[in-house]
């Protein structure tokens, strides 16, 4: 089996992984239709532009739906930004406004359509013959170029923003699945980076460079797919959204002035922090796995603005954090209660309010220096 067969084979991998796992996320059920659906245009795009060994190997020629296949990739990205944005605000809906991201694609296709949409299949022939020194194909390559850099960035804004939404305003698990998105949005960087890298050697005297680094990501993005596969069958409902209208601490304190926050709200910030604390002791509304800073704003009469700024500003600490400390400082307790010994780590997460080992881990860890497994021992240990 030669090389090109080869590597039809594994497209017809990667197109076929795609189109199941575009055919999944349409069908499960699920409250993120919307960024089910995004995502699932996404791999239908991503199979589309993997299939151009496929195509060829098919077809004899050049022809306009070949080129307008080729150009589809000024979608993929686009697509892949508003599913970030769909996954990261609960709040997203598709608007008028969103079709502006479809004006690369656009562009790419109309400026081939004099000299190649527009011609017989001969020009197309002698269009294609010289296709490096193009000036069409240059400005698309270019425009390609601005775009992945421009999406990239964007989707990483985007998601540290709703990072940080999150720490200041919920303490689930979300933060678990954010960071997997994250994971997931380097893993593409890369991938575009490498493709981009592609596309130079293509127009440089070193073409066959160009040919081995589209091969490497022929078997990347088999790798890519595979592993969203594994995670979207294992967690079919895997992101908990935060609200796009909930404000940055830094923000509010910007709009109020600095120099406003301190001496004048001192006395109500010292009253207010009194009652938290009462009111954590008292009620242990950590315990609540899902609960959002509004439940306690409600709870005590606050305005969630001051309890935010109180929290995240004046105690110079995440509500994420915040509450995380009275899990874990519950879970300690438990671990210390040698009626409890029994009790395993998974029901003990759970009791304080954790639900996924790895952030309980991660949180025991950042408070303790330590594993809940290891403190435990520590603690036997010591008694004997």
């Amino acid at each position: 089996m030669d090389k090109l067969n080869i590597l039809v084979a594994i497209e017809l991998i990667v197109v076929f992984f795609s189109l199941f796992l575009s055919c999944f996320l349409l069908t499960v059920k699920t409250e993120h239709k919307l960024s089910n659906r995004l995502f699932a245009s996404f791999l239908v795009l991503t199979a589309i532009d993997t299939s151009g060994n496929i195509f060829d190997f098919l077809n004899e020629g050049p022809s306009n739906f070949g080129m307008f296949r080729n150009l589809m990739i000024f979608l993929q990205l686009p697509t892949f930004y508003l599913y970030v944005l769909s996954v990261c605000f609960t709040d997203f809906r598709l608007k008028p406004r969103h079709w502006a991201h479809t004006i690369p694609f656009l562009l790419a296709n109309l400026v081939l359509i004099p000299r190649f949409y527009g011609v017989n299949l001969d020009a197309k022939l002698d269009f294609l013959q010289k296709i490096s020194s193009r000036p069409e194909i240059q400005f698309n390559h270019i425009l390609l170029h601005v775009q992945v850099i421009c999406y990239i960035v964007a989707a990483f804004m985007i998601l540290r923003k709703s990072r940080r939404i999150y720490l200041e305003n919920y303490a689930g698990a979300s933060i678990a699945s954010l960071n997997w998105l994250f994971q997931f949005t380097v893993a593409l960087s890369i991938f575009y980076i490498i493709a981009l890298a592609k596309n130079i050697f293509k127009f440089t005297a070193y073409p066959e460079i160009s040919e081995w680094l589209k091969s490497g990501l022929i078997i990347f993005e088999l790798i890519v797919i595979s592993w969203y596969l594994f995670k979207a069958l294992n967690h079919p409902n895997l992101f908990r959204t935060v609200d796009s209208k909930l404000k940055l601490v830094k923000d509010i304190v910007l709009e109020e002035g600095k120099s406003e926050l301190a001496p004048v709200n001192e006395n109500a910030y010292n009253v207010e922090y009194l009652k938290l604390k009462d009111y954590m002791s008292d009620k242990k509304s950590y315990l609540n796995p899902s609960l959002t800073i509004k439940d306690i704003a409600d709870d005590l009469g606050i305005p969630v603005r001051d309890l935010s700024l109180l929290i995240n500003h004046q105690l110079g600490q995440h509500f994420y954090d915040f509450i995380n400390t009275y899990r874990i400082e519950h879970a300690m307790e438990i671990l210390k209660d040698g009626s409890k010994s029994k009790v395993t780590v998974l029901e003990i997460l759970y009791e304080v309010g954790f639900n996924s080992k790895s952030s309980f881990n991660t949180a025991f860890r950042k408070h303790t220096g330590t594993t809940p497994t290891e403190y435990r021992k520590g603690l036997k240990n010591s008694d004997l």
